[in-house]
């Protein structure tokens, strides 16, 4: 029928191109933000065709439908788990805070945990392995990146002594972060014994098709009493040809571990329609840290991570400091930081002078300006890629984990992040951070507007299409 409306084929083409861009002008902005309607309607307006086939693949981050359904299965089990953490919850301070990220996360308060700070990549992988070794009933690791290199190894030998003492091995590994290596991985967890799944797989035909929305979580578990969530992966820190990382990750005992666990065993779920424990037991109390846990992404009704995150740094009074090697704010984000600055607040932003992905570091680039005019203070860690993601405010509240400051964490990706309550639990992260300032340099305003305008260009068409990365 079209044909026959249109017998000349460039005609109909044109035709077909301006029903995309008007159609497409009314579908893009509904629930999505400025930024991201600007960039996919330029994109479409410019290429309509194969602007629209890239929407269809990408533009929405919403999950299958039979996902939703099995997340909504979940209730009863994440009924069940509140109940059981809602003794060691008891605990006055945060109120606000720690309502809020109920709300958004699911999880309660808890107190009685006592948490290690380890800021030494090598450290991290040393720890894990001692605690497998001493592992008694199960091990679970959820990692986006799970290499078969010499420091992948070293944990899957570990996980196989374990498997030979009967100890139950459950390991999920993002497919696209551990890409380069997931056939190795897979094939030598298995050979030891250890049950491997993939999170988010693509499968074009059972509608697993988005590539883009992957699960950037890290959490390992031992034996429901040990916990760790942070930044780092299981690879060599220098994977990456030039690039050596550095990461932080806390390492937990204490009830929230209970939190941690039904964050695995959820994405396990998820994946398997298996609940591997479906009565979560309280670990004991063994310190004086209050701390929650605040998983995030698409299966939940809004971002999590970053409406907790612009909700303290409008509420900060002294100083905020934020960690993080991927930035592209949104603007809400940036809003809350040029008030936070107008009300006297001290704003410190570190990221990385190392970059391992260059558009992406482009993008970010093009935010410094505005910021430094607006009067945050941004400070350039050097010689490493510093990997690590954290947040501290007014000495009292504190944010680690494995999201990014950036559209994809906020929307896209499965992340979790521990939030630490009061000066004593949030002392130790203050301590580490001036350290990374110590290692930093400062961004100069002078000298970054002498920067050259090939690179004023490249930055401002990286950021164009910045809510697209």
């Amino acid at each position: 029928m079209f044909v026959r409306i249109f017998p000349d084929l460039g005609t109909g083409y044109l035709v077909l191109e301006w029903i995309i861009r008007i159609g497409m002008t009314l579908v893009v902005p509904f629930r999505r933000s400025p930024g991201a309607t600007r960039s996919w309607l330029l994109l479409i307006y410019f290429l309509p065709v194969p602007g629209a086939l890239f929407y269809a693949a990408i533009g929405r981050p919403r999950f299958p439908k039979w996902r939703a359904e099995r997340f909504a299965n979940l209730a009863d089990f994440y009924d069940r788990l509140r109940a059981t953490l809602e003794p060691a919850g008891k605990i006055d301070g945060y109120e606000e805070s720690a309502a809020l990220v109920r709300r958004v996360g699911g999880m309660p308060k808890v107190a009685g945990n006592a948490v290690e700070l380890i800021d030494c990549y090598d450290a991290v992988m040393d720890r894990l392995v001692v605690d497998i070794d001493a592992a008694r009933h199960h091990v679970r690791i959820l990692v986006y990146l799970f290499a078969n290199d010499v420091t992948g190894t070293k944990v899957i030998d570990a996980l196989g002594r374990a498997k030979r003492r009967g100890v139950e091995c459950h390991v999920l590994i993002d497919p696209v972060g551990s890409h380069k290596w997931l056939k190795g991985t897979r094939a030598a967890l298995q050979a030891v014994g250890v049950e491997t799944r993939e999170a988010l797989p693509f499968r074009l035909l059972r509608g697993r098709t988005r590539r883009d929305m992957r699960n950037h979580r890290k959490l390992f578990l031992i034996d429901g009493v040990v916990g760790y969530a942070g930044s780092q992966n299981i690879v060599d820190k220098d994977f990456r040809a030039g690039v050596t990382n550095h990461e932080l990750v806390a390492r937990v005992t204490g009830p929230v571990v209970a939190e941690m666990t039904g964050a695995f065993l959820a994405d396990w779920y998820l994946e398997t329609e298996v609940i591997l424990e479906e009565h979560i037991p309280l670990p004991a109390s063994d310190g004086d840290v209050t701390a929650q846990l605040l998983p995030s992404g698409a299966d939940y009704k809004c971002e999590g991570f970053q409406t907790f995150l612009v909700w303290k740094i409008h509420r900060a009074e002294k100083h905020i400091l934020i960690t993080t090697p991927y930035l592209i704010p949104d603007e809400d984000l940036l809003s809350a930081m040029r008030t936070a600055v107008l009300r006297g607040v001290v704003v410190d932003l570190v990221v990385s002078a190392i970059a391992d992905q260059k558009l992406v570091n482009m993008a970010q680039r093009s935010y410094y300006q505005e910021l430094i005019d607006a009067g945050v203070r941004i400070h350039r860690f050097r010689n490493f890629l510093l990997h690590a993601k954290n947040v501290s405010i007014d000495g009292s509240v504190a944010i680690i984990g494995s999201s990014n400051v950036d559209i994809r964490s906020f929307q896209l990706n499965e992340e979790v992040s521990l939030v630490l309550y009061g000066a004593d639990a949030v002392a130790p992260l203050e301590a580490i951070q001036r350290g990374y300032l110590a290692a930093s340099d400062p961004v100069d305003a002078v000298q970054w507007r002498k920067r050259s305008g090939l690179e004023k260009v490249g930055e401002n068409i990286a950021r164009m299409v910045s809510p697209l990365l």
